[in-house]
């Protein structure tokens, strides 16, 4: 009888993406940095040649058969991305360049214009700056109030705070899904059913749930949601905004321009229907039609296989960081199974530079990132100026993360010895 072992998941998908065989100063690239852009699959990179090859024309504007073929793949598109977030409709669905610009969208758009003196906008303390400046920008011009929830003791969404925070002033509840730099997966459902008991409208930025775990806006109950294409498979320069259709229809285009119009006179303009109202000017074509294919290639592995074999990895990551020494890890500990936080770590080495860890990390292959990964506030309240990040997709294996510990610990060896 001959017992064969079953592959992982990253086995199975790893030759979907050329980069992964790439080296970096002779040696296998170990890439540790999708939280901030993940890789690439055959598939999406296929089909963004396939346009500029095949159907490159505009999309809406043309009878004819290239127009046609763009114009199709491209509302394909919207219903792949619609389907994988379950929107309730299609005209839920906006393109936009990123995240940032979904979230500057509906702050010019329904914050500059519903917000006014004295009304209160909560965010927390572990944000993204995207989903900082635009609230510091309109609380600026409409008199509106920034509050923030801290964090707990295990470095968490403070519940219990945000609940004696929110009130009647509240307005507007915008928070992460899931902190880039913690690694800890909010309570976004019970934000959005608290926040609503107050009337609040709910934003969630979850460019870093949307890549790795299954998501339901509706059984979410948010009014908005925010991601960015270039961390799930797909090319950078296009994102998306989801929107409850009642709330999308009372807001006011963002941007005027070619496609967001029904009719344009010399002294005003009527606007077209949900959801190119808010897709002024030529969009990203293929990279829409290229984020499609990158939907259909997560929902062909299947959303809920990512998530179970990522905590696969958070659980053996954190196993083997414990032989680190002076080693300061940031955000809750994981499960032994890997639940409660993403397949990300945020670290610090005693008396040693975040950026010449990754430094001397890079010479070996592996990938990692160091800074204030776009959360300054938050280091200053975890009183470091930057911090190192590894974080891990559904193409990463065990054995990467052997690589990466064992350089890492030669790297703390290293300073060791110089510094004596």
């Amino acid at each position: 009888m001959t017992i064969t072992q079953e592959k992982t998941l990253a086995a199975i998908v790893r030759s979907d993406f050329p980069i992964l065989q790439e080296k970096v100063h002779d040696k296998p690239l170990i890439y540790l940095d999708s939280a901030a852009t993940s890789q690439k699959p055959l598939a999406v990179l296929n089909a963004l040649q396939n346009y500029y090859e095949k159907d490159n024309a505009n999309v809406h504007r043309g009878a004819h058969a290239l127009s046609v073929r763009a114009t199709e793949a491209y509302e394909s598109a919207r219903d792949k991305v619609a389907a994988f977030v379950n929107a309730a409709s299609r005209n839920e669905i906006v393109f936009t360049r990123n995240a940032s610009e979904a979230i500057n969208l509906v702050a010019y758009s329904w914050g500059l214009n519903t917000l006014q003196p004295g009304d209160e906008i909560i965010l927390s303390v572990m944000e993204h700056h995207s989903n900082i400046v635009p609230w510091q920008i309109i609380a600026q011009k409409t008199g509106a109030v920034l509050k923030y929830v801290e964090l707990t003791e295990t470095q968490e969404f403070d519940l219990d705070q945000f609940k004696s925070l929110i009130s009647e002033k509240t307005k507007l509840v915008s928070v992460v899904h899931v902190s880039n730099t913690l690694g800890c997966i909010n309570p976004v459902g019970e934000i959005c059913a608290i926040a609503h008991q107050y009337g609040a409208k709910v934003l969630i930025d979850a460019c870093q749930s949307v890549p790795h775990t299954p998501i339901d806006v509706q059984g979410m109950d948010c009014d908005w949601l925010v991601a960015s294409g270039h961390k799930m498979c797909a090319p950078t320069g296009i994102g998306f905004l989801y929107g409850k259709l009642n709330v999308l229809l009372e807001m006011p285009p963002f941007m005027g321009g070619g496609e967001m119009i029904s009719e344009v006179f010399l002294d005003y303009s009527t606007y077209a229907e949900l959801p190119h109202k808010f897709e002024a000017g030529t969009p990203a074509i293929g990279e829409a039609i290229a984020l499609g294919a990158a939907v259909d290639y997560l929902m062909g592995i299947g959303m809920d296989k990512i998530h179970a074999y990522e905590e696969e990895l958070t659980a053996y990551l954190f196993q083997q960081l414990r032989d680190v020494p002076d080693l300061t890890l940031y955000g809750p500990q994981p499960t032994a199974e890997g639940k409660g936080r993403a397949a990300l770590v945020s670290f610090n080495v005693e008396g040693l530079a975040a950026s010449d860890v990754s430094t001397l990390l890079d010479h070996e292959g592996v990938a990692i990132r160091s800074g204030h990964h776009c959360t300054q506030p938050l280091h200053r309240i975890l009183e470091v100026t930057g911090s190192a990040r590894a974080s891990l997709y559904f193409y990463n294996t065990r054995e990467e993360i052997d690589v990466f510990v064992q350089a890492l610990k030669e790297t703390i060896d290293f300073f060791k010895s110089v510094m004596e």
